[in-house]
């Protein structure tokens, strides 16, 4: 038992999770053709069956199931602000299921030459009234009852009134906020608190002007919509509910790392020695002095912010982008493609803190510019 929960602590470290992560979520939801023909090859598309429903659910009941076994790990996840982190990871491996599920289903049943279920479930009219307001109320009564019974069994973590003086180890911010907190870890606060948030919010807003397809509307599909859903579940999946979780089960206190069955040493020291990528080329690879000049400093930097966002999207409009290109146009295909790659540079800089420890591309602290 010890040795599968160092194992499982060791792979939780995170310059070998995410990767992983990555991995497999790249063959689960493929936004390619080609990684479309590697997830039937390997036969991931049987997880959105019944038979890999039961699959999905019992590994993640054997897992928990295990981890309450270790005290180490009851103490994080029968945390009263924790259980509800706890029933989202559930919650969201259903509805993902179901709605794959039922995508996969119609997909199906088009490639046959048929009408979606919705279409087949459409025929049948059902009133508002008793029907709908019927089962919302049912519903209402269901909830109210599991509230209070949740209010019953499980403490409020309420605490003392704030202290300035005394601030608890590691101070996280409320749930929904954990994955922004995440990414102060990795940008300056300009970038991670304004900037990424607006771009979130404009990004939403030009979803229904850059992407006009119609299939899809009104039932369930996959391979219809293949680029935009896998597109859409990175966003929410990796970038938004892998941070909360991440920082909810596996940041500890002085925000270090602790795998799940590891105890938080409040004393862990962590020897990191973040450098930015300036420092990288000409202290460690060209083995000479910083330049005293901003510009030629920091030269390395800009040029592949420029490049990034300049030449990649140029890149891809020739390759795998192609078709795309050609039926977007060039001004709705560049703002999809910066705004896509400004939602990649936070796994890249991720990754880049993790295996060669650059904390900033450009940094510019004479004039509190950093990226």
């Amino acid at each position: 038992m010890e040795a599968i929960k160092h194992f499982i602590n060791t792979i939780s470290a995170p310059y070998i999770m995410f990767p992983v992560v990555l991995l497999l979520f790249f063959f689960v939801f493929p936004p390619t053709t080609g990684l479309m023909k590697i997830n039937r090859r390997l036969g991931l598309y049987k997880l959105w069956t019944k038979q890999g429903g039961i699959a999905l659910f019992s590994t993640l009941i054997v897992f928990f199931g295990f981890g309450l076994t270790d005290e180490n790990f009851r103490k994080i996840v029968m945390k009263p602000d924790n259980v509800p982190i706890v029933a989202l990871i559930f919650l969201v491996v259903f509805f993902l299921w179901l709605s794959m599920k039922q995508g996969w289903e119609n997909d199906a049943r088009i490639a046959q030459g048929k009408l979606p279920n919705e279409a087949e479930d459409a025929k049948e009219k059902i009133l508002v009234w008793p029907d709908l307001v019927y089962i919302e109320f049912i519903c209402l009564i269901i909830c109210s009852a599991f509230l209070i019974v949740w209010a019953i069994l499980l403490p409020a973590p309420l605490e003392e009134p704030a202290n300035p003086s005394v601030s608890p180890n590691p101070s996280k911010a409320p749930w929904y906020f954990l994955g922004l907190q995440e990414m102060l870890v990795y940008f300056d606060p300009w970038i991670a608190g304004v900037l990424f948030p607006t771009v979130i919010i404009f990004g939403m807003m030009c979803i229904p002007f850059i992407d006009t397809n119609r299939k899809g509307s009104g039932y369930y599909t996959f391979q219809q919509r293949q680029m935009a859903i896998s597109i859409f579940l990175f966003f929410w999946l990796v970038l938004w509910i892998f941070l909360i979780i991440t920082g909810t089960f596996l940041r500890g206190p002085n925000w270090n790392f602790f795998g799940p069955f590891e105890y938080w040493d409040p004393h862990k020291l962590v020897a990191l020695t973040n450098v930015n990528l300036s420092e990288f080329i000409y202290m460690i690879v060209l083995n000479q002095k910083l330049p005293s000049n901003i510009l030629l400093r920091e030269m390395w930097g800009i040029l592949l912010i420029i490049a990034y966002f300049g030449l990649i999207p140029w890149m891809l409009a020739k390759t795998a982008f192609r078709t795309l290109y050609e039926k977007m146009g060039v001004a709705r295909y560049s703002i999809f493609t910066i705004l896509l790659l400004m939602s990649a540079s936070l796994p890249i800089k991720m990754f880049l803190r993790w295996a060669f420890n650059i904390k900033y591309i450009v940094a510019i602290p004479e004039f509190f510019f950093n990226i």
